[in-house]
């Protein structure tokens, strides 16, 4: 597989893992009522979870694979969570 297409797909995964990021965020500042702060802390996350993403910090896969694997974990959170 080319690599340019995992990076790609490593970006992609980091839509809703930096959304998923942002809200995690906002929950551990201000509790489980924490109103309008995802306004601020879901676009950071995002830019935050691209940069990673195309970052040389690790290779290709490892990127994708965490982007991929805290997705998983934000949604069987949001499932968890009434």
């Amino acid at each position: 597989m080319p690599t340019w297409l995992i990076v790609v797909a490593a970006v992609i995964m980091a839509l809703p893992f930096g959304w998923g990021l942002g809200v995690a965020v906002a929950a551990a500042i201000a509790g489980p009522e924490f109103g309008q702060l995802p306004a601020l802390t879901v676009p950071v996350a995002l830019v935050g979870s691209v940069v990673f993403a195309l970052s040389p910090v690790a290779t290709p896969r490892v990127r994708l694979a965490i982007m991929a694997g805290g997705t998983l974990v934000f949604v069987l959170l949001a499932a968890l969570i009434p």
